[in-house]
């Protein structure tokens, strides 16, 4: 359904809004025009017909209707998904506001409560099965072992990972920068194990792709770009990535499921257990907020229990557990003079 010529116009603005002032990414934009584009086709079926139209009572009627998405045969919209509707939403209404035009005022939408979440990450017996998991006898088996040796050591996103080109990487100083999220850039760290993984795989290389991880040919026939993506050249893409991970997810015997993010939660939680403070874990993942990484606070509660079973109230227990000085009793006068005259008369 088409959207009204009013809201077309300014969510076209938002859009552009987004893309060059904020500079979000490809994605990010394109998952703001599906969750705006399901919220006005649903509006204008309720008569909406402009900016000044979206009220409160639109906006709850609307949370009703991604709430019962699928009906009682499928199922409904996660509550999180729900919730990246909304916060779509309110960043149309604040970019609305900022232009002086007449709408619901974007505070005035509340993000529906959602459970605690689950953190899916490997252990570290399970992330060493893993990593050993590809046969390094060959190409494909080379760059699938730098793929997860990369991950696992840098805790990259996929899309990160997929972006990476050969002359970005600093094998001699084991670090290279990255730009995540809202073209944030941070750097990264190669451990020993992932320089070597790479160093292997690159020498085993002989095309001129500019692409850090590329797909090779099983048969002796050239490569073709990807007919979809043909200025990506060789390149990998993520659902490649995820596929890999998979397949050596299966071979190793893990029965979580596997993917590039379980990998990522796993560099996390492998720095916290180690001692890592979550200050330089949130720098280290790229997370904007502090927020983001605390979710992986809990999953290291063992890890916190024992630190405060072997520290917590030690000095308490010293001093409790220092002996006592005897206390001498002194009788008062009284007592001396009352004495004496006992005695006396005994």
């Amino acid at each position: 359904m088409e959207i009204s010529s009013e809201l077309d116009k300014y969510s076209k603005q938002f859009l552009v809004y987004l893309e060059v002032e904020k500079g979000h990414s490809p994605l990010t934009i394109r998952n703001y025009r599906h969750y705006l584009g399901r919220f006005f086709s649903w509006a204008e079926k309720q008569n909406a017909s402009g900016p000044a139209d979206i009220t409160l009572e639109l906006v709850r009627n609307f949370r009703i209707y991604l709430n019962r998405i699928g009906g009682e045969q499928e199922h409904n919209l996660k509550k999180i998904t729900q919730n990246y509707h909304l916060i779509a939403i309110r960043s149309f209404l604040k970019y609305l506001a900022k232009r002086d035009v007449k709408s619901l005022a974007p505070e005035k939408i509340e993000l529906a409560k959602t459970g605690e979440r689950q953190i899916n990450f490997l252990n570290s017996e399970e992330v060493n099965r893993l990593i050993s998991a590809p046969k390094t006898d060959n190409l494909i088996g080379l760059r699938d072992r730098a793929i997860l040796e990369t991950l696992f050591s840098t805790g990259l996103r996929v899309s990160e990972l997929c972006s990476l080109n050969r002359d970005q990487i600093n094998l001699k100083s084991g670090e290279f920068s990255v730009k995540g999220k809202g073209g944030k850039v941070r750097v990264v760290f190669l451990s020993q194990p992932a320089k070597t993984a790479i160093e292997n795989y690159l020498k085993r290389r002989n095309d001129k792709d500019k692409a850090l991880f590329i797909r090779h040919g099983r048969k002796k026939k050239p490569l073709q770009p990807l007919p979809e993506e043909p200025k990506k050249g060789w390149r990998l893409t993520a659902r490649t990535v995820q596929r890999i991970l998979n397949k050596y997810g299966k071979k190793a015997g893990i029965v979580k499921k596997v993917c590039p993010h379980a990998i990522r939660h796993s560099f996390a939680t492998d720095l916290l257990m180690a001692g890592g403070d979550i200050r330089s874990v949130q720098a280290l993942l790229g997370h904007a907020s502090i927020t983001s990484t605390q979710i992986y606070t809990h999953v290291t509660d063992q890890h916190l229990k024992e630190i405060h079973q072997a520290f917590h109230g030690k000095q308490r227990n010293e001093v409790q557990e220092k002996p006592k000085p005897e206390t001498k009793i002194v009788p008062n006068e009284a007592s001396r003079s009352g004495g004496a005259k006992e005695n006396k008369n005994g």
